[in-house]
């Protein structure tokens, strides 16, 4: 059975940092991309950064550049992204997802698409930025 749990979420003043973790277990392949999502009240779920297993190759999306740094330790089979100088916008409900690497792909399709055809998702833990 694939596990994939988020833990880290919670509310934080604006300029403030989180820590957000995953966990993950039981994947059936053993390259892929890992990394997170996120949901706004009102919007669409975007992708917010990602790293490759294999390589360490990462990708943030513009607006959290300079402020939101992802690792992994692959031992443990976990990602963490963690989230400095936090901004109200960046309040939403944040998503941990897992796809599959398919050889001749590129790794951060479905962060830049929205993630509509990973493999693998959390059930998420939310962020509220206050003012």
């Amino acid at each position: 059975e694939v596990r994939v749990v988020e833990s880290g979420g919670g509310l934080v003043q604006a300029g403030g940092s989180l820590r957000l973790s995953c966990e993950v277990s039981g994947l059936p392949f053993d390259d892929y991309t890992i990394g997170w999502f996120r949901r706004a009240p009102g919007k669409e779920r975007v992708g917010v950064s990602c790293i490759h297993y294999s390589d360490g190759s990462t990708w943030y999306r513009d607006s959290v550049k300079g402020r939101f740094t992802i690792s992994s330790d692959n031992a443990k089979n976990t990602v963490v992204l963690q989230m400095d100088s936090l901004k109200t916008e960046d309040t939403a409900v944040y998503y941990c997802g897992v796809n599959r690497f398919i050889v001749g792909s590129y790794y951060f399709t479905e962060w830049k698409a929205g993630g509509y055809g990973l493999d693998y998702w959390g059930k998420g833990t939310e962020v509220t930025v206050s003012s």
